[in-house]
């Protein structure tokens, strides 16, 4: 059986569709930028980042033993070299600029979408959903959301423990 779509549903669902691929894609553009964020400042991110750089210390510290036992040198001796070629490794780094705060991003979405609104890209209530689903949490990088890069946690390894 064979139907044909109306003129109606085929347009309606045009706009939903594009709705839906507006609503994911002005963010994500709009939020590009978040890549690295900032640690939030609750207990358990505190003591995620205390435990991961007690483990880095505790990897850094082995290889140091294993590096001295293989040139047959102290291991305080290769400790004091690592560290000094840390410092002048992060010495010839580049500081890495401020990244914007929440509302300083939220602000340049909304200029963004109020320009595309004037543009007639958007509609007015297209804009006004997507910015809704940015302050809701809904995209990475906005408010209420972990960011740790996905439902996964940890940028999709599963978890803070990367299982």
């Amino acid at each position: 059986m064979i139907r044909t779509m109306s003129k109606k549903h085929l347009l309606a669902g045009l706009a939903a569709a594009g709705v839906l691929g507006v609503g994911i894609a002005a963010p994500t553009v709009a939020l590009a930028d978040d890549r690295n964020p900032k640690p939030s400042s609750s207990a358990s991110s505190t003591d995620q980042g205390d435990e991961r750089r007690q483990k880095h210390a505790d990897r850094q510290a082995e290889f140091a033993e294993a590096l001295a036992k293989e040139l047959g040198v102290s291991t305080d001796k290769v400790t004091a070299a690592l560290e000094k070629l840390h410092e002048q490794r992060q010495g010839d780094r580049p500081e890495r600029p401020e990244r914007p705060s929440t509302e300083d991003r939220q602000a340049a979405l909304k200029e963004r979408l109020d320009q595309a609104v004037t543009d007639g890209k958007l509609t007015q209530e297209q804009a006004d959903a997507v910015l809704k689903a940015a302050e809701a949490g809904v995209f990475p990088g906005g408010p209420g959301h972990d960011g740790k890069g996905g439902p996964h946690g940890e940028r999709g390894k599963g978890g803070p423990d990367g299982k």
